[in-house]
């Protein structure tokens, strides 16, 4: 099973082991508020408005490639200083009248809008919007090819991978600490000069640009998971050029750091619950026929055998101990196509076969079979920990928060919170704070939930629903991470009606 294709066609994943995500950011000081159309825009920002894209082939049969100048620091445009924005299209294939561009970004943060763009959303969604808009996408900046984030190499980020995050001891509290100090380190010392420019603001200000480059008057967006905050970040900073936008897997922006960590450990805890009760419907399930509470004290169980005593993985420098089995165990929670799989891997954890869980941990992480890394877990901490303040202050508050997380999951609690305390010793202070996002005098914007998504709670969806004066709820009754293109005719329809004919679908429409 091809499990990198099978957990990122549906939204990259919002990082677990260490790189959870954070909530919204208030926008760099100095900026002022940015116009959306070139010749009221300031004029430092109007050759950015104003440049053209030159087009050429992707190596990738049907698409094209650019790159887009936007300028370093929004707050002082004129430096010549700038970054290199990659951005990719599949121009619309007929027939019916063209809609302009649809941008899409699938999450993260950190995951590449190109690789995605070329993987899935420009071949696989539905073929009536692929034959009425230019499918684009775009690196945001820290991103694959966009000037990314780079913190540590292969060897190092397979020892940070593998570090224990539920520490027994003072020992190995300090090992957990100090591997997040040489995560940051590392980001500083390769990265410094786009550190502190790669926040959601930052990036949906790229985002008009973008916009305007395309020669679209008004953005269509579909954005997955944290490409939810991206839209509604862009639509509160830009309303009036919101088009058709939709938003899959909602965060919601008011929460701040420690709240955010928190509703997820208990997403996970959701989606655990559901693949338990599956499970135990399937002759070959691992933790048993009781249950889900049951299934999950067997989990526990296996993740303290091998917090003792990591199994072999087939690599002989990384077995399999709990940190590893945790991931791959979260990683398969985002797509329940993805729970025989997880079945099968758990089964062989307890044979004393970590390959499996390995697989998916690997996929999660975006780790090559070379040893290399894609930027996804740098890139994720460097616009989280810059878009809001770090949850945590110290162990010591960790200590303090570990009830409450252990009792939004037992299962995954301790690790979570844990993981939480990664933008604590973050080089670039945070230029973000948690705040409702109003979008006043937008466009309708389509907000979709689903009921048991493990990274994104379903609550976080009605928030931001609630939050944006125009926004519409569209709810799915179901299992995994977002749900446009996931096998529900009856979401794709609304989704599809709104896109093409502009019709939003009616409040609170549930599928």
């Amino acid at each position: 099973m091809d499990t990198r294709r099978l957990l990122r066609t549906t939204g990259t994943v919002i990082a677990a082991a260490g790189l959870l995500l954070s909530g919204c950011t208030s926008g760099s000081p100095g900026v002022a508020s940015a116009s959306a159309e070139p010749s009221a825009a300031p004029a430092a920002l109007r050759p950015y408005y104003t440049q053209k894209l030159s087009w050429r082939d992707c190596g990738v049969q049907g698409f094209q490639c650019s790159t887009m100048k936007a300028p370093l620091d929004y707050a002082n445009p004129g430096s010549g200083q700038d970054v290199d924005i990659a951005v990719a299209r599949r121009t619309a294939t007929g027939p019916g009248k063209k809609l302009g561009s649809l941008v899409v970004n699938p999450g993260g943060p950190g995951g590449s809008g190109i690789g995605y763009l070329q993987a899935y959303a420009g071949i696989g969604y539905p073929a009536p919007v692929r034959a009425r808009y230019d499918m684009v996408s775009f690196d945001p900046r820290g991103v694959a090819r966009s000037s990314p984030v780079e913190c540590l190499d292969g060897p190092a980020m397979d020892r940070f991978t593998q570090v224990d995050q539920t520490p027994d001891d003072q020992a190995e509290r300090a090992r957990l600490v100090a591997a997040f100090k040489e995560f940051a380190a590392g980001c500083e010392q390769r990265s410094a000069r786009i550190l502190p420019h790669v926040s959601t603001v930052d990036v949906a200000r790229d985002m008009d640009l973008l916009r305007a480059v395309l020669g679209d008057e008004k953005l269509n967006y579909v954005g997955a998971s944290y490409g939810t905050f991206l839209g509604a970040t862009y639509a509160d900073l830009f309303p009036g050029r919101v088009g058709r936008m939709v938003l899959d897997g909602a965060m919601d922006p008011s929460r701040p750091a420690l709240d955010l960590n928190r509703d997820q450990t208990a997403g996970f805890d959701t989606a655990f619950r559901s693949f338990a009760k599956d499970c135990a419907k399937q002759t070959d399930c691992p933790l048993g026929r009781g249950t889900p509470e049951e299934q999950g004290r067997h989990l526990k169980d296996l993740f303290r055998k091998l917090d003792a005593q990591p199994v072999p993985s087939g690599d002989a420098g990384r077995p399999v101990g709990e940190a590893l089995a945790t991931t791959g165990v979260i990683a398969a929670l985002y797509d329940e196509s993805a729970w025989p799989h997880l079945r099968q891997a758990l089964t062989d954890a307890m044979n004393g076969d970590g390959a499996g869980l390995l697989s998916l941990a690997d996929s999660y992480y975006e780790r090559e079979a070379d040893g290399s890394y894609a930027n996804l877990m740098f890139a994720n901490a460097a616009v989280n920990c810059l878009d809001q303040p770090p949850a945590f202050s110290g162990p010591e508050a960790v200590d303090h928060a570990l009830p409450s997380f252990e009792k939004a999951s037992p299962v995954f609690g301790a690790g979570l919170a844990w993981a939480s305390l990664n933008c604590t010793y973050w080089p670039v202070k945070a230029t973000g704070t948690a705040k409702p996002l109003k979008a006043p005098g937008a466009a309708p914007i389509v907000v979709v939930g689903t009921t048991r998504d493990p990274a994104t709670p379903y609550k976080w969806a009605r928030s931001l629903a609630d939050q944006l004066d125009s926004g519409t709820l569209l709810t799915y009754d179901g299992d995994g991470h977002t749900a446009y293109g996931r096998g529900s005719d009856c979401i794709d329809t609304a989704i599809n009606r709104y896109l093409l004919d502009g019709q939003a679908p009616p409040a609170d429409k549930r599928c």
